[in-house]
């Protein structure tokens, strides 16, 4: 455990709180979170959570954009139910980009574990962008992926890491459980149209 890991993990767990709160800071907070994690992934040879975190800092200005879009009088964004179609279309794509990355970092990488990391790579952009659309589901993957990440940081030595994300697992499920009773206070009547998931 390092110093730097200790920072990046109080920056990380900071931009999901305020993300479970639906409070739109929690994407400039979360960019600083992602860039400490791209250098220890770096040194860990886990180069797809790596390249995760590079495009994660990318995202979080695509997600700053949504969320000060549609923002409730207190401030806090309006979430959605996720439509049926974009979340086939989006795994599709999801599980396509990690056999492509899968097999890239396996053939030219010493990366360790690089199918399994390619594979929560790519889920989890799914995932982020997901939640930079407001979508309730966005919990829900997150659980999975950051379960299953659970296990490769304690793999990789990481331990610091894999409590982080343990906590993660838990303040997921909370913020699932928040955004789908703010979604069903503000929205009693199911939107006419596209088949949705929670």
């Amino acid at each position: 455990m390092s110093s730097l890991e200790i920072v990046a993990v109080l920056f990380n767990a900071l931009g999901v709180w305020l993300t479970t709160q639906r409070i739109r800071w929690c994407w400039p907070v979360s960019v600083i979170a992602v860039l400490l994690y791209a250098w220890i992934f770096f040194e860990v040879k886990l180069y797809c959570d790596m390249l995760l975190q590079l495009v994660f800092a990318v995202l979080q200005g695509y997600g700053w954009w949504r969320w000060s879009q549609g923002a409730s009088e207190a401030g806090k964004v309006h979430v959605q139910r996720l439509p049926r179609r974009e979340a086939v279309v989006s795994l599709a794509l999801g599980l396509a980009g990690a056999v492509l990355l899968g097999a890239v970092m396996q053939r030219y990488t010493d990366a360790s574990a690089p199918w399994l990391d390619a594979l929560l790579s790519a889920l989890s952009l799914v995932a982020s962008f997901w939640a930079a659309r407001k979508y309730v589901a966005s919990w829900g993957l997150w659980i999975v992926l950051d379960s299953a990440y659970v296990g490769l940081f304690l793999f990789k030595g990481l331990n610091l890491t894999a409590a982080l994300y343990a906590g993660f697992v838990v303040l997921a499920a909370y913020g699932l459980l928040a955004w789908q009773r703010e979604l069903q206070a503000r929205q009693s009547v199911r939107p006419q149209g596209a088949e949705v998931l929670p």
